[in-house]
C-alpha cells in the first residue's frame, strides 16, 4: 500500500485513519459483564465544544446547549442500565468518574472581545452541565479534563486558567503539577496521569512548537518515577500521537500540531509501562496499538481515540466505557446519531491486556 507520506509531509486526519486499521482486540465478550464488579469503571468522552451564540455571546448556541445537556443526561441515565447482548451483557456499573479528553470549548483559540464573551459563556455552560465532583452540575459523577487546542492552543486564556483552579481544588490526587495542568490519581489499582494537549517538551531539541506542552512532559517523567513500574497506567492528552511518530526530513515541524521530537520523548517515557492511552481530537474513533517508532504496529501500547461526545456540527456522537479488571482494560462504545435523543452500544468490545 502506497504510503501518505508520498504526498502530505502530514497526514490527514480521514488519510492517518484509513491507514491504521489494527484493533487492539475485538469481539463478543458474552457473560463477562456477569462476573464480579470490577475494580474500577469510567466513562470517556472528548471534543465537546460548547459554543457561544456569536450574535448574543452571553447566551450558548441552542444546538450546542441540546447536545451537551443531553450528552449528561445519557452518562447519568446509563449506569445500572443493560450492556446490549452484543457487547456481553451484564449491568453497566457505576463510574469512578468522567474522564474529558479536551476541546471541552469551541472558542478558546480565537481572539477578540466578541470571543472572550463566548469563552466565558462557553465555559460556564460546561461548569453547569458537567461539574466538577458529581455535586456541583448535572453529571452525577466526578469530571477530569485536559485542554484541547480548542480550549488553549498556547497555554493562556480563560478556560486553561480556569482548568487549574479546578485541578488545585480536586481532592484525592496523588500528585499535581507546578502550574496546575496536569495530575495523577489511582483508581482500582491503576494509575492514571492527565497530560493536557500535548506531551512534551523534549529539552534537547530546540525548535518552536505549533501547540504548548506546559511543561506536561517533565510532569509525566516526575510521577512516573514515583509509581511502581508493575502498576498499570491510563494516560489522557487530546492530539493524536501517531501521525505525528514518523519524523520526515525537511520538514517545518512548527505546522505539525505535535512535534516528533516530543512524540518520540512521550514513549521512552513510558516504553515497558503496562500502559493504555486515550485521547480525543480526530472526532472519530479509532483502537490501535502504537510501538513509539511507526503508525501501525502489531504490538505496543493500547490506544484508544474517542470520538466527539456532543460537537454542534452534527448529531453524530459517541463516547467509551471502560471497566478495569484483573485482566485488564475491556473498552465498550455508546453512540448516537440524533444528537442524544437516542442511543446504542455499538457492536464490538476491545480487550487490552495491561
Amino acid at each position: 500500500m502506497n504510503s501518505p507520506f508520498t504526498k502530505h509531509s502530514v497526514w490527514t486526519r480521514r488519510q492517518f485513519l484509513g491507514a491504521v486499521g489494527a484493533t487492539v482486540a475485538a469481539g463478543s465478550l458474552n457473560g463477562f459483564a456477569a462476573d464480579a464488579a470490577p475494580l474500577a469503571s469510567f466513562f470517556v468522552v472528548g471534543d465537546t465544544h460548547f459554543l457561544a451564540d456569536k450574535m448574543d455571546p452571553e447566551k450558548l448556541d441552542a444546538t450546542s446547549a441540546a447536545y451537551t445537556s443531553r450528552l449528561v443526561d445519557t452518562l447519568n441515565r446509563l449506569p445500572g442500565t443493560e450492556f446490549s447482548e452484543a457487547v456481553g451483557g451484564g449491568k453497566v456499573p457505576a463510574p469512578n468518574g468522567v474522564l474529558h479528553a479536551g476541546d471541552v470549548i469551541d472558542t478558546g483559540d480565537k481572539n477578540g472581545a466578541t470571543q472572550l464573551a463566548m469563552q466565558r459563556t462557553e465555559w460556564a455552560g460546561y461548569v453547569a452541565q458537567f461539574g466538577l465532583t458529581g455535586a456541583e452540575g448535572r453529571l452525577k459523577f466526578p469530571v477530569f479534563e485536559v485542554p484541547g487546542n480548542h480550549d488553549s492552543p498556547h497555554g493562556t486564556g480563560h478556560a486553561i486558567e480556569q482548568m487549574a483552579a479546578r485541578q488545585r481544588a480536586r481532592k484525592g490526587l496523588k500528585a499535581v503539577s507546578k502550574n496546575g495542568l496536569h495530575s495523577s490519581w489511582n483508581w482500582g489499582g491503576v494509575h492514571f496521569i492527565t497530560l493536557g494537549l500535548i506531551v512534551g517538551t523534549d529539552r534537547g531539541v530546540a525548535r518552536k512548537r505549533r501547540y504548548a506542552a506546559m511543561e506536561s512532559l517533565a510532569f509525566l517523567i516526575e510521577d512516573l518515577a514515583n509509581t511502581p513500574k508493575d502498576q498499570p497506567l491510563v494516560l489522557m492528552h487530546h492530539v493524536d500521537m501517531a501521525r505525528y511518530t514518523v519524523a520526515k526530513p525537511d520538514t517545518d515541524y512548527t505546522k505539525w500540531e505535535w512535534d516528533p521530537a516530543d512524540v518520540a520523548a512521550f514513549y521512552a517515557a513510558i516504553k515497558g509501562r503496562r500502559a493504555a492511552i486515550f485521547y480525543g481530537h480526530t472526532h472519530f474513533r479509532n483502537v490501535f496499538r502504537w510501538d513509539g517508532v511507526s503508525t501501525k504496529a502489531a504490538d505496543g501500547v493500547a490506544v484508544f481515540n474517542v470520538d466527539n461526545a456532543s460537537h454542534f456540527n452534527s448529531p453524530a456522537q459517541a463516547f467509551f466505557h471502560v471497566e478495569v479488571r484483573g485482566d485488564g482494560f475491556t473498552v465498550r462504545e455508546f453512540e448516537t446519531r440524533d444528537g442524544w435523543e437516542t442511543g446504542r452500544w455499538t457492536p464490538q468490545v476491545w480487550k487490552a491486556a495491561v
